[in-house]
C-alpha cells in the first residue's frame, strides 16, 4: 500500500500563527513523547513509522511548502510539490498520475489522507487494516469512520449499510449515504442512526482512480495534468469519488480522533494555558495564551478566550467565535511576516515605505546548524548583514568570509551571495534590504 498524506490548507483558521507558508501542519504545538513540542505533521509521521508504514509514505504539499515537509519529518519521506491548491480530488489524481508514470502497477491499493488530523497511536493500526479490507470485500473504496462524541455541524458523516463480519478480523458496513456537515439538529439525527464521522481516508486500487479521472477528462500524464494544473476547479475527493462510488465500505474506528484546525480544538490539546510570555490571571477558567511575540500578554478575569500574536498579527476571541477569523480574513493577499524554510527560519522585523526614497525592510534569520541559504543574485537595491549570533561562513562572488558576532556584510547589486552556519549551532544575522524591487521580491519569493 502506497500512504499519501495531503498537506493543503490556507493557513487562514489559526490565523495570526498559521498563514500562506506556516500552515497549521508545521506549528510546534502539541506535546510530544520526549517532553518537546511537535507540529501536527511530525505527530502524524511518528505515529506512521511506530507502525511500519512510513517506508510506503508520500506527503504532497503545495511547492511553497515542499522544502517544510521535508524538514518536519526529518527529511525521511519523499515530498511531491503540488503546482497549485485545486482540491482533494485534484490532489489525489496528481499523485496517481505521479504513480502510473513511475511504473506502479495498476492493482497496487493507494491511500490518501490528510495529514492535519489528531488520532489516537493505534490509528494507522487501523489503516493498515484497509488494504485487506478492500480486496476481502471487493469494493472500489475501503475508508475509516469514527464514532462521534457530539453532534458536530463541523464534520462530514457516513452513513452505515449492511454490518459485515470478517471470521477473526473487525465488522465492517457498507456505505449507505454522506451527508456533508449537517446543522446540529441534521447531525443528532445522524447520530441516532449510527453514523460514523469520515475521517478522510480513503484506500482504493490505482486504475480505480485512473478510470475516474479518464471520466473527469484528466490526463493520466502527469506533466501534463500539472502543465493544465492552474486552470483546474477546485474539487473535492468526497464529491468526485466517494459519494459517485458504487461500491463502498467502511471500517469503524473507535479510538481517539479529531480535526484540530481551529483555537476551540486546538487548545484542548496544548497541554499548557500559557505558550510564550505572558501570564493569566482572576477567572479565567478555558483561557489559552499561545505568543510568538518577544511581548508579555497578559489576561486579567476573561474566561474561554484565545489570546493569540505572531508578527502577522493579534487575534482576541471568544474561542466559541474564534473559527469566524477564516471568513474574516476572506480573499485577503496577507504578506507572511514569518515562515520556516528548509535552511531555518525568518521573521519581518519592519518595514519602511517611504514612496518616493527606496523601500527599507529588515528581516532576522535563523540558518540552522550546517545549512545555508539559497545562494543567489539581486539585480537593483542594496543588502546589508549584521551577524546577530552563531558563527558560518559567508560567500561573496566565490569569496570566502568568516561571519562571527558583529560581522557586517555590505551585497550590491550583482553579487552572487549565500551565508553557511557552522555544526555546532544556529547562525542568526539581521538583514536590511533597500529598494522597492527587493522588498517586493522578498515577499514574492516567501509566498
Amino acid at each position: 500500500m502506497h500512504i499519501v498524506l495531503l498537506c493543503g490548507g490556507a493557513g487562514k483558521r489559526l490565523w495570526p500563527l498559521s498563514n500562506d507558508i506556516r500552515s497549521k501542519l508545521f506549528l510546534r504545538l502539541l506535546p510530544a513523547p520526549d517532553g518537546q513540542k511537535e507540529s501536527m505533521l511530525s505527530r502524524v509521521y511518528r505515529q506512521l513509522t511506530v507502525a511500519g508504514l512510513d517506508s510506503s509514505a508520500l506527503l504532497l504539499t503545495h511547492r511553497s511548502q515542499v522544502n517544510l515537509a521535508f524538514r518536519h519529518t526529518e527529511g525521511r519521506l519523499p515530498v511531491l510539490g503540488e503546482p497549485a491548491k485545486r482540491g482533494t480530488f485534484t490532489a489525489a489524481a496528481l499523485v496517481a498520475a505521479h504513480f502510473h508514470a513511475n511504473g506502479v502497477g495498476l492493482d497496487e491499493i493507494v491511500c490518501i489522507a490528510p495529514a492535519d488530523m489528531f488520532a489516537g497511536e493505534d490509528f494507522f493500526h487501523s489503516v493498515a487494516a484497509l488494504p485487506g479490507l478492500l480486496l476481502d470485500s471487493g469494493a472500489d473504496l475501503a475508508m475509516l469512520g469514527t464514532r462521534p462524541t457530539h453532534p458536530s455541524d463541523q464534520y462530514g458523516y457516513i452513513v452505515p449499510g449492511q454490518r459485515m463480519i470478517r471470521k477473526g478480523k473487525p465488522s465492517h458496513a457498507s456505505v449507505a449515504r454522506f451527508t456533508e456537515k449537517p446543522d446540529r439538529m441534521g447531525a443528532q439525527l445522524l447520530i441516532s442512526q449510527g453514523a460514523l464521522w469520515n475521517c478522510g481516508i480513503y484506500a482504493f486500487k490505482l486504475q480505480y482512480i485512473l478510470a475516474c479521472m479518464e471520466r473527469s477528462d484528466l490526463p493520466l500524464n502527469d506533466k501534463a495534468l500539472c502543465a493544465m494544473y492552474d486552470s483546474l476547479p477546485v474539487r473535492s475527493f468526497d464529491e468526485e469519488i466517494a459519494e459517485r462510488a458504487e461500491r463502498a465500505v467502511v471500517l469503524p474506528y473507535e479510538g481517539e480522533w479529531r480535526d484540530i484546525g481551529n483555537w476551540q480544538a486546538l487548545t484542548e490539546q496544548l497541554g499548557n494555558q500559557v505558550i510564550g510570555r505572558g501570564q493569566i490571571s482572576g477567572p479565567a477558567h478555558g483561557t489559552h495564551i499561545v505568543n510568538e511575540l518577544p511581548y508579555p500578554l497578559h489576561v486579567i478575569g476573561v474566561e474561554d478566550i484565545i489570546a493569540a500574536a505572531s508578527p502577522d498579527g493579534i487575534l482576541i476571541a471568544a474561542k466559541s467565535h474564534a473559527h469566524a477569523i477564516k471568513e474574516k480574513l476572506g480573499t485577503l493577499q496577507l504578506r507572511p511576516m514569518h515562515g520556516e524554510a528548509s535552511w531555518g527560519s525568518y521573521r519581518v522585523l519592519d518595514e519602511f515605505d517611504h514612496r518616493s526614497l527606496n523601500d527599507i525592510l529588515a528581516i532576522r534569520l535563523t540558518v540552522l546548524p550546517d545549512h545555508r541559504l539559497n545562494g543567489h543574485c539581486h539585480g537593483s537595491g542594496l543588502k546589508v548583514w549584521t551577524i546577530v549570533s552563531g558563527r558560518g561562513e559567508v560567500m561573496l562572488n566565490g569569496e570566502r568570509f568568516t561571519a562571527a558576532s558583529g560581522s557586517v556584510f555590505r551585497i550590491p547589486v550583482d553579487t552572487h551571495h549565500t551565508i553557511r552556519s557552522d555544526l555546532d549551532k544556529p547562525l542568526e544575522l539581521i538583514e536590511v534590504r533597500l529598494g522597492e524591487s527587493l522588498v517586493s521580491a522578498f515577499y514574492k519569493s516567501e509566498s
